[in-house]
């Protein structure tokens, strides 16, 4: 798991090395890493190798269970394979109700790691990350990136999103422009702040409050001419005018700061929670092969699948606190899903705070200057047409979020407007998103391909009842019966007018229309052979040699001791190093149950040095003391959704027998989102070491049988 990454440069195709079968190649020129910083003419290659087989066959076993799976393949003009999409029926329905805002996340292009792959996300109804497709990128040229783009809005039938958010890539930029012309295209904030952390060390370590003023300035000024007073006292007030990294992030201010894109919806209703997390975090790191990739690439699947259902539970069965006895607030406690209604609680209660002053009113458009009781001198200007019931408000935030601001329903109020207007409820954050389909297609009986229509369409209901479905034994038990009926009925029709096959599915690229039929012992599509099951390697240090025993290894161990929450303040957060990434391999202990140990290593990067430096902490955890951290570290994310709790300063006491005292401390702070990665990463060696556990056990029966 690893979520600070260099910067990637362009890369291109390069075919004709033999590599074994199962691992993923990448072939780079002997310059590409080092040199490509003095020279930007120096090209880096890259190539699946033999690999492109495996991937076509997994590609073909997924679609021929689910016809709704899309891929497509870009080959280069010696007819190999250059870039790859893919996109299962369940991303591509989530499109559909979700696909007004896009983010090509292309971290993981970087020559650091083996497989060069990009995801298109997106935001569902609970304000939680979603995947509407990948990308294996191995030709970075403008022409690459638009088949990619265009590829992709095909996978999408060809709707557009609103709005997109990319890296500072050129050949991307000339791509987006290209194949989304309508779309609001924003740079990704945190792939331009990304050297932040080392070009301005020295200042956070000489001033701890100047890494606050500056986030406050990016992320939380509300207008341009906010952002600029802002900017202008912050670089004014630490005297770095002449600081040639922050000029060159103000010179290009329009393209990335949030508040130069506050008129445009990115569906940003929590834009302040700090870093924003890859949909792959906790996943896949520098070290993830290919065949690693789609079992893992999988899994990260279905914990979208199985979060967005807990969210639709708790929306349904939770009821909500309401706060106020505005009616307002009860139509929107019983429209918006919990997460959004918790927000548009936090906006209601605010104006309770608020006053708004009629300043201007022509007979059907008012004017009110609205500000907050304890800073009168910050007041927002909200227009107000009410025969048509629409209001704007200059803090954009409807714009930009589609929920309504504190400054609007304050307005609402004094006007005595008691309901949310409709066109103030967003289809997309209410908890009915994805109840219904419409139709998208009118199709005509006389129509040449109305049967293909008809039956894209069915596919795409049939998914959503699927999911539907699923989520209890009894609603699973109502929806098979409901099939069934619905079968019979079908088969007497198609005893009237005749049968007729289905059409190929929409698939796209090499092998679209080749299906292979999979055994009971296939329902999860692998894509190497299942031998490759017999040898579990879960080191993602490991490059190939022998790993050590624990015993050779002499780690500290973490001590099964209880940890507490220490409120004591730290005396210079900024000054702690920051958790960078986490690494872990399986150890054997001894032959017993249990004796299987998990070997963490942390990497830490250090600002209190200069210039900044990398430090390991390694450390073994079993699964006696994995509990309790896992316990406190669940309890640390929660305290850590609060805004007033940006980071957490983590302080782990290890048993070390190298230490005179026998123990040994280790420091450092996290965010929310680092929190949250490495909890999936302890989550998945837990179940790894009960996994084992139960291995050993079950041998260890069969022996005494024997």
């Amino acid at each position: 798991m690893c979520w600070h990454f260099a910067n990637s440069e362009k890369s291109s195709y390069q075919e004709g090395v033999n590599v074994p079968s199962g691992m993923m190649y990448v072939s780079m020129d002997a310059n590409s890493r080092g040199a490509r910083n003095a020279s930007m003419a120096t090209n880096t290659k890259r190539t699946i190798g033999r690999d492109a087989h495996n991937l076509l066959e997994y590609f073909k076993r997924m679609q021929a269970e689910n016809p709704g799976f899309f891929y497509a393949v870009q080959l280069d003009e010696d007819n190999q394979m250059s870039n790859v999409f893919w996109a299962d029926s369940r991303s591509r329905v989530a499109y559909t109700h979700f696909g007004d805002t896009v983010t090509l996340d292309t971290r993981y292009r970087c020559n650091q790691f083996r497989v060069p792959f990009a995801p298109f996300t997106g935001v569902n109804h609970h304000g939680q990350a979603i995947l509407f497709g990948c990308a294996l990128i191995l030709d970075e040229s403008d022409t690459s990136f638009i088949w990619l783009f265009k590829t992709f809005l095909t996978a999408m039938r060809d709707q557009p999103p609103v709005s997109l958010v990319t890296d500072q890539d050129r050949a991307i930029q000339i791509a987006a422009g290209q194949v989304f012309p309508g779309a609001r295209h924003c740079i990704n904030k945190w792939d331009v702040l990304r050297e932040g952390q080392e070009k301005l060390a020295h200042v956070c370590l000489a001033y701890p409050s100047f890494q606050v003023e500056l986030y406050n300035c990016i992320n939380f000024t509300e207008t341009i001419e906010e952002f600029e007073s802002s900017w202008s006292s912050v670089i004014d007030k630490y005297d770095l005018g002449r600081h040639e990294w922050l000029n060159s992030l103000y010179n290009a201010r329009a393209q990335w700061v949030p508040v130069y894109f506050r008129d445009s919806f990115f569906a940003a209703v929590f834009p302040s929670q700090g870093y924003s997390g890859s949909f792959f975090d906790g996943y896949v790191n520098q070290q993830t092969t290919l065949p690693m990739f789609f079992r893992l690439y999988e899994r990260a699947m279905e914990s979208w699948f199985e979060m967005e259902i807990e969210a639709d539970l708790d929306t349904v069965n939770t009821p909500p606190v309401l706060k106020t006895p505005s009616p307002m607030e009860n139509q929107a406690a019983n429209l918006f899903t919990r997460k959004i209604f918790g927000k548009f609680q936090e906006e209601l209660v605010e104006t309770f705070a608020h006053t708004a002053n009629r300043i201007e009113d022509d007979g059907t458009t008012s004017t009110f200057r609205v500000a907050n009781f304890e800073n009168d001198n910050k007041a927002y200007i909200v227009t107000f047409c009410y025969p048509e019931m629409r209001a704007n408000c200059s803090c954009q935030m409807f714009e930009h979020s589609g929920i309504l601001c504190r400054h609007v329903l304050t307005v609402f109020t004094v006007t005595n407007i008691l309901t949310l207007p409709p066109h103030y409820i967003l289809r997309r954050w209410t908890r009915n998103a994805k109840s219904m389909v419409e139709l998208d297609e009118h199709v005509s009986e006389n129509g040449h391909d109305s049967s293909i229509h008809r039956y894209n369409h069915l596919c795409r209901e049939a998914i959503k009842y699927a999911e539907e479905g699923a989520i209890t034994a009894e609603a699973y038990n109502i929806a098979l019966g409901q099939l069934r009926e619905g079968g019979k009925k079908v088969s007497v029709v198609r005893k009237r007018i005749g049968r007729a096959a289905p059409p190929s599915s929409h698939g796209g690229g090499i092998g679209s229309g080749d299906k292979t039929s999979l055994s009971a012992a296939d329902t999860t599509p692998l894509l190497w052979p299942r031998q490759d099951e017999m040898i579990r390697r879960f080191n993602l240090n490991d490059g190939g040699a022998r790993a050590q025993s624990v015993s050779d290894l002499n780690l500290p161990r973490m001590a099964p001791v209880s940890l507490h929450r220490d409120d004591t303040a730290p005396e210079n957060m900024v000054a702690l190093p920051c958790l960078k990434s986490l690494t872990w391999g399986m150890e054997s202990k001894n032959t017993m149950p249990g004796g299987r140990v998990a070997v963490i290593n942390l990497k830490l990067h250090d600002y209190r040095k200069f210039p900044s430096a990398d430090m390991d902490v390694k450390f073994q955890l079993s699964s006696v003391t994995l509990e309790p951290m896992l316990r406190s570290m669940a309890y640390i994310s929660e305290q850590l959704s609060s805004p007033a709790n940006r980071v957490a300063v983590i302080n782990l006491k290890l048993q070390d027998t190298e230490t005179t005292t026998g123990e040994s401390e280790v420091k450092f702070q996290v965010s929310r989102d680092t929190l949250g990665a490495m909890l999936r990463s302890m989550a998945y060696i837990r179940e790894q070491l009960s996994i084992v556990g139960e291995l050993q056990t079950e041998s260890q029966a069969k022996k005494q049988r024997k």
